[in-house]
């Protein structure tokens, strides 16, 4: 097989070295690709939201299978582009990836269905936004842009102040642009949150580890929403009792849904959950693998990767045992100094060999670029380390000494990944 594997992220490059691991997988291409990526495949510069660019680079190429990994080119339907002109592609279609495009589908989705969330609201105007929070009466209150904002669009107003200031940032100053069009309003709720990924072809589903992200930016939860700093799986919280509710209640009615709403989903789900007093509720629904997520989640998986791609985009999933290993993941995430806001690129990476790898952990890139035979960050998630062990204990204590061994100018990362397991 030859696979073209688009985007640019930490989630590409696992997804890349997860399928390098099947003999059947001869060749793997990554458009745009990043400085790591450039040592496990083959780079080139197409934008991950050029459509015709990359349909001419799949039909160059001879690729067997496009993997459509980031959130962007899914919206824009270019899993439907590549199946028009005949290619194999891997992703929900253009309809599917409203459930991540779109929170106000999203949320009407979970109303009509009764998939258990939070209490919410759609709004176009701040001062109808506001008089709705004012009669809610409670705080925190939860400010969802309704578009892709690269997993920044959610503020948590602690009072009316900060609740008047992030509407107004995103419906009156246009923040995220179209993506901040409308917002959504929820209730603000309480509990352990679980991540879990799910392989389907639309009519079978089969969830994988699960896991716990870390989105805030400081120790201790602390700073601003960022796209996460750091993963830990299998999540402690996430009991086998509460898989076969989630199960009953959330994943197969969302699969249901979808069928019914006319766009069956065929692809990566993610569910984004809290594990509440009242039961799992779904925070928010992405259309593709998560990141960090994947680089704690693949890791763990024993089935090749390639096979699983294969039955989901030919429809016979329930064909397919898929089977994991009996061990913990933790991902620490580098950043670049600033990080979530203004940073710098370009700065010198130390600590990596020549194919950007580290001693005892596996080294996922994101923000790189590999100049004069030299890693450099390019982004604001620059490296994404991960360990592997028996236990959680020993998987973050290898993740974290090799974090020790890798520096750029302006690094900061968590020191708490798992402190909360």
């Amino acid at each position: 097989m030859t696979i073209l594997m688009v985007g640019s992220g930490g989630r590409e490059h696992a997804l890349i070295r997860k399928l390098k691991e099947s003999p059947r997988v001869t060749r793997i291409l990554c458009a745009p690709g990043n400085g790591g990526a450039s040592r496990d495949a083959e780079c080139f510069p197409v934008p991950a939201t050029d459509l015709p660019g990359m349909l001419k680079l799949a039909q160059r190429e001879d690729v067997d299978l496009v993997f459509v990994a980031p959130d962007d080119p899914l919206a824009l339907g270019m899993v439907d582009l590549m199946q028009k002109n005949g290619i194999r592609a891997f992703g929900p279609s253009k309809a599917a990836a409203r459930i991540e495009a779109s929170k106000v589908f999203s949320k009407r989705l979970m109303e009509k269905y009764s998939i258990p969330t939070a209490e919410y609201a759609v709004f176009e105007v701040t001062a109808d936004a506001l008089a709705y929070i004012r009669a809610q009466g409670t705080f925190p209150s939860v400010i969802k842009a309704d578009g892709l904002a690269l997993g920044k669009g959610v503020v948590i107003a602690q009072d009316l102040a900060e609740a008047k200031a992030a509407l107004r940032a995103i419906l009156e100053e246009g923040k995220f642009g179209q993506s901040g069009r409308r917002v959504v309003v929820e209730e603000f709720l309480t509990g352990p949150e679980v991540s879990v990924l799910a392989f389907t072809d639309g009519k079978t589903l089969v969830h994988m580890i699960s896991s716990m992200d870390h989105k805030r930016a400081l120790d201790g939860d602390k700073g601003l929403n960022t796209g996460g700093m750091g993963t830990v799986a299998p999540n402690p919280h996430y009991t086998p009792e509460i898989a076969a509710e989630c199960m009953e209640k959330i994943f197969l009615p969302t699969l249901r849904a979808m069928q019914a709403e006319g766009c069956p989903f065929a692809g990566c789900l993610y569910f984004g959950l809290i594990l509440t007093p009242n039961g799992p509720k779904v925070i928010e629904y992405n259309a593709r693998f998560g990141d960090p997520e994947t680089q704690v989640v693949l890791p763990l998986l024993d089935t090749p990767l390639a096979d699983i791609v294969d039955a989901v985009v030919d429809s016979r999933l329930a064909d397919i045992d898929i089977k994991w290993k009996n061990a913990h993941a933790a991902c620490v995430v580098l950043a670049s100094g600033g990080y979530p806001e203004a940073y710098e690129k370009g700065k010198v990476i130390s600590g990596l060999d020549a194919d950007g790898q580290a001693d005892n952990a596996e080294v996922f890139h994101a923000g790189t670029a590999y100049e004069d035979g030299r890693f450099v960050t390019n982004g604001g998630r620059v490296l994404g380390v991960t360990g592997m062990g028996g236990t959680l204990a020993q998987a973050l204590e290898r993740a974290y000494s090799a974090v020790e061994g890798i520096a750029f100018e302006g690094v900061h990362y968590r020191r708490d990944i798992g402190a909360k397991c």
